[in-house]
């Protein structure tokens, strides 16, 4: 019986052994393998890659800049005989047109736009070449007056007139000297008084080379290393090279010319332009003829001058509001270098242009 009993016992601690062990061997398995997916793994597609924007340029000088300044231009009729110099704010100036005038001196209109002098001057009277010079800006204009014809011509090209005599405010005469060379301008006073439809930045009014060494004068010019314009006897220009400040360097009958505050008068670009000038009916105070540079719906011969070279061009305008274009030997509108354009309308009768080697 004992034995029995103790067989019984052992029988049963052995199945129940038997069912701990299954139970443990169940969760030690492995557990199953995920099932394979018969569906091929969606396709990864490369993020586009985004095309930077182009870098926006000052339209006047073609330089780089964080953005464009959104206001309009400004072109100021400023005096050149000896008396008047130097002048204000010239160097600040994004193009300077030089024309003859009365008397055989030279006049400016000098264009701003990307940087603004605290003081521009001597501002003189308004010219009837101006509005073909000025209109293409559709912006500003500055001067201390002038003849009625003249100032209704410039308003009439859709410029909006601002006019010491006129007494609008920004003008003031100031300085040692005498009268009629001291109407001076504060730019700012103008831009606070520009209507709303003299609002936008201008457009560009030439061409500019998008990388360095791709200006026309590179590929189609020759080496130089000043110009010696002649406008009339007494207006007499001159442009040397400065290889280390890549600019054109100005003289006036040879003296170098600065500003008022004491800065070299310079250009990135020289633009010569032979002009037809004629006398017109009117006269000055003097009794001297006003002549007239004649710019709209004409075509002539030129040349510009960039990086140390220049290249004969051909230039045309149509009417006063267009730009004048400029074409290069081979009929490729000319790229100049980006910065300032200092543009000199050299009569073709009385005048002279040489370029030394």
């Amino acid at each position: 019986m004992r034995g029995t009993v103790r067989g019984r016992r052992r029988a049963a601690v052995l199945g129940l052994a038997a069912v701990l062990l299954a139970g443990c061997g169940s969760e030690a398995a492995a557990p199953a393998a995920a099932p394979t997916s018969t569906e091929a793994a969606p396709a990864t597609t490369a993020a586009p890659v985004a095309t930077p924007a182009p870098q926006p340029v000052a339209p006047l000088t073609g330089l780089p800049v964080a953005a464009v300044d959104p206001r309009p231009a400004l072109a100021v009729k400023i005096e050149n005989p000896p008396i008047a110099r130097p002048q204000a704010g010239l160097t600040e100036a994004d193009i300077v047109w030089e024309q003859v005038v009365e008397g055989g001196t030279s006049r400016f209109v000098a264009v701003y736009q990307s940087r603004l002098p605290a003081s521009i001057g001597p501002v003189r009277s308004t010219r009837p070449m101006d509005p073909a010079i000025a209109a293409p800006l559709r912006g500003l204009f500055a001067t201390s007056g002038g003849q009625g014809q003249y100032l209704s011509a410039v308003s009439a090209s859709g410029l909006q007139l601002f006019s010491f005599d006129a007494g609008d405010d920004g003008f003031a005469r100031q300085g040692p000297r005498q009268a009629p060379h001291n109407v001076y301008l504060d730019p700012a006073a103008l831009y606070a008084a520009a209507d709303a439809e003299h609002q936008a930045p201008p457009a560009a009014q030439f061409g500019y080379a998008p990388t360095a060494g791709t200006q026309t004068t590179i590929a189609q010019g020759s080496a130089a290393s000043g110009l010696d314009l002649q406008l009339s006897p007494d207006a007499t220009p001159s442009w040397t090279w400065d290889p280390v400040a890549r600019s054109w360097a100005r003289a006036e009958a040879g003296t170098p010319a600065t500003a008022a505050d004491g800065v070299r008068v310079s250009a990135t670009n020289v633009v010569v332009l032979r002009v037809e000038v004629v006398a017109t009916d009117a006269v000055d105070p003097a009794g001297n003829p006003v002549p007239e540079t004649l710019l709209a719906g004409r075509t002539g011969e030129g040349l510009v001058a960039t990086a140390g070279r220049t290249v004969p061009i051909t230039w045309t305008k149509g009417g006063d509001g267009d730009p004048v274009t400029l074409a290069a030997p081979d009929g490729s509108p000319v790229l100049l270098a980006p910065g300032t354009t200092w543009v000199e309308l050299v009569p073709t009768g009385s005048g002279a242009v040489t370029v030394v080697p």
